[in-house]
């Protein structure tokens, strides 16, 4: 309840603004101005976990000396949090919460990152985030790491990374990912990533994006994955087609179809989705909201259509 009642009072606080400025710009512009630049309490909330990340960093990187290699380079760190209310027909209460830290270590030459995570990243590119795969999200849930990150090219970038999973048990992945033009409206990008959990075993990922212009301010997207459990013996699949449209210079929208199923017992659709998800940056350009209606489907539920519509709001603190 604390985190919807924390994104209850921000959303008020960016819907309440816009609403009366339609009313009252022109005779209030001044004062409009001055109340945007008002130190308010997420102000607070900003600087306050920036510094901790920060101090985290630096006390990290003293940690990490290397005599051998001197800089004066302050070592930074970054912070990304989300809360989001999920409400639908069947679970009035879902809710969710991400966080996401992520240190730079000067005195390791920026090779490596110290990485704190509760999401995995090949899930959270998906635009469409009302569906996502319990399985491998309770997989996740919770990785400390040390990541390397080699950058083949400006277009290719190798990573590999080790660390504690849920239950402090070890693990370790490494991950490639390259990106290329068709032409000057058509992209591509792919992945491939293997890892060990000490509780799963063996698992791997493979990832195609293909992208498509619209037109000057929309674009259409197709991505593929595919997911292999060593725990289960299975694949997971995931397709996703959606179209990203930018309303504005702080706001965009994103609609889009998810399709997920399963390889055992056989080649089968286990749900299927379909959402608008609009976000705005609004109050400070740290801050984000999100609204995503959406209708899901799913076997347990024998395929009966579960309503629904997710609220969140997410910030980036320090340098993230």
């Amino acid at each position: 309840m604390r985190n919807l009642l924390i994104m209850s009072v921000l959303l008020f606080q960016v819907v309440a603004p816009t609403a009366l400025a339609s009313s009252t710009r022109a005779e209030n512009s001044t004062a409009e101005t001055d109340d945007v630049q008002e130190w308010l309490w997420y102000d607070d909330l900003y600087v306050q976990i920036s510094d901790s990340v920060n101090i985290t960093a630096n006390w990290l990187d003293d940690f990490f000396d290397n005599e051998d290699f001197n800089t004066e380079e302050p070592a930074t760190g970054g912070a990304r949090i989300s809360l989001g209310w999920e409400p639908r027909s069947r679970d009035l209460m879902e809710f969710e919460s991400k966080v996401r830290i992520r240190v730079k270590l000067p005195k390791l030459k920026n090779r490596v990152d110290v990485v704190f995570s509760d999401f995995d990243e090949d899930l959270e590119r998906a635009p469409v985030k009302a569906a996502q795969d319990e399985i491998l999200a309770n997989q996740n849930r919770f990785n400390l790491a040390l990541r390397w990150t080699n950058k083949k090219s400006k277009n290719a970038i190798w990573s590999n990374r080790i660390g504690i999973g849920r239950k402090a048990k070890p693990f370790a992945r490494t991950r490639y990912a390259k990106r290329g033009d068709f032409s000057e409206s058509n992209r591509y990008r792919w992945e491939t990533s293997a890892y060990f959990y000490h509780n799963d075993g063996f698992g791997t990922h493979f990832g195609l994006q293909l992208e498509q212009d619209w037109n000057q301010h929309s674009v259409i997207r197709l991505d593929n994955n595919f997911f292999f459990r060593d725990e289960s013996d299975d694949w997971l699949w995931q397709h996703n087609l959606y179209q990203m449209y930018q309303l504005t210079s702080s706001s965009a929208l994103v609609t889009g179809f998810y399709l997920e199923g399963l390889s055992e017992p056989n080649y089968q659709v286990r749900e299927y989705l379909v959402s608008t998800r609009w976000r705005k940056n609004a109050l400070r350009e740290w801050l984000y909201f999100e609204v995503e209606p959406f209708v899901l489907w799913h076997r347990r539920d024998d395929f009966d259509a579960s309503y629904g519509v997710a609220f969140r709001v997410e910030g980036f603190f320090g340098k993230y």
